[in-house]
């Protein structure tokens, strides 16, 4: 028990310090070669047309502040993980396997999906910074994104059906419940909506401390359901997410963008289905899916109402913005409520 403890801290500890070092040699990078956007503004790419409040509320943050903070999560990782895998390699002893998490059964697909995802989302980033793109701001087109976030999830779900032979989801105080080959597009499009969620790295600091809680949680449930090595792994994540955290709150040195977003969603998909929590995510997920509904309303209202908004601004953390609140105060009240669906969420997966 003791050394399963250790198993998930230590590489937790060496994640976010591997993040704090590695943080200064980024931001020297992305300011010397000024990788921020060209000009500033916003589309929300889903039939909303254009977002002015949020183009006033942002325009200054807009350019002058670098994109693809993210780097720092997913090399965290990375170093992480090939530190613990090479000790065990090359200094063969009982402790360091056991410190080992690299496993083909428990990490090898939410790694795969986190690098994948982070390298489609710098692509994106760059495209953004050199203003190439569908919109003016640069960058692929949201069907494209989609596109490939599919993509992404019918190899995931694939792999789950045909090598992990897992066709059912888990219904809390319920039981499971056989989807059979619908348990590929249920995949898709679960990993499709945490996508979605990503428009909520839009104020210094919020994405990293709700992505932070949320992977802690499935840190403590994968740990309680003795899957170890995942549990190990979700740390490791969240260490990196902190190191980047580190440099993101109020002023933000730079922001998460594409190639963390990209990165972090489809790997929390793949982690809720390995812990079999997939119900429960839009409880430990909580903002996120406030984040994408609040999104669905404001745009269905202005289809079906002739225009007419439910909020100011969407998603919902920009209407608090709207109507006062300073950017520091939504950012906070949003690391509360994580915290506290976390936790929640947690409770009801390790009881249910």
């Amino acid at each position: 028990m003791i050394l399963n403890v250790v198993k998930i801290f230590a590489p937790w500890l060496i994640a976010f310090f591997a993040g704090l070092a590695f943080s200064p040699i980024l931001t020297h990078f992305l300011y010397k070669y000024k990788m921020w956007k060209k000009k500033p503004g916003n589309n929300t790419g889903l039939g909303g047309g254009g977002t002015p409040i949020f183009n006033k509320l942002h325009k200054e943050k807009d350019t002058g502040t670098p994109r693809m903070g993210g780097i720092v999560i997913w090399v965290s990782v990375l170093f992480t993980t090939f530190i613990f895998w090479a000790i065990s390699q090359f200094f063969p002893s009982e402790f360091a396997k056991k410190l080992d998490f690299m496993s083909r059964g428990q990490t090898w697909l939410p790694l795969f999906t986190l690098i994948g995802g982070a390298l489609v989302g710098l692509f994106d980033d760059f495209l953004v910074v050199s203003g190439k793109g569908k919109y003016t701001a640069g960058g692929l087109s949201l069907r494209l994104r989609i596109l490939i976030v599919l993509w992404i999830g019918l190899i995931g779900a694939s792999w789950f059906y045909f090598k992990l032979d897992v066709s059912s989801i888990l219904i809390p105080f319920v039981g499971n419940w056989e989807l059979g080959l619908l348990f590929i597009p249920f995949f898709m499009l679960v990993m499709l909506f945490i996508f979605s969620s990503g428009v909520i790295d839009g104020i210094d600091g919020l994405s990293g401390g709700v992505l932070a809680s949320i992977f802690a949680a499935y840190t403590g449930i994968a740990f309680f359901q003795n899957q170890i090595d995942l549990a190990a792994f979700c740390a490791v994540v969240v260490g990196g997410i902190l190191a980047f955290l580190w440099f993101n709150i109020p002023p933000a040195r730079f922001y998460m963008t594409e190639t963390g977003i990209l990165g972090l969603t489809t790997c929390l998909t793949v982690v809720a289905f390995l812990t079999g929590q997939v119900v429960v995510l839009p409880i430990i997920a909580f903002p996120l899916f406030a984040t994408v509904i609040s999104n669905i309303i404001q745009v269905g209202s202005k289809k079906v109402r002739n225009g007419k908004k439910v909020f100011l601004v969407a998603p919902i953390h920009h209407h608090f913005e709207a109507i006062g609140w300073p950017s520091y105060k939504v950012t906070m009240r949003y690391w509360v409520i994580s915290i506290i669906f976390a936790i929640m969420g947690m409770i009801i997966a390790l009881i249910g």
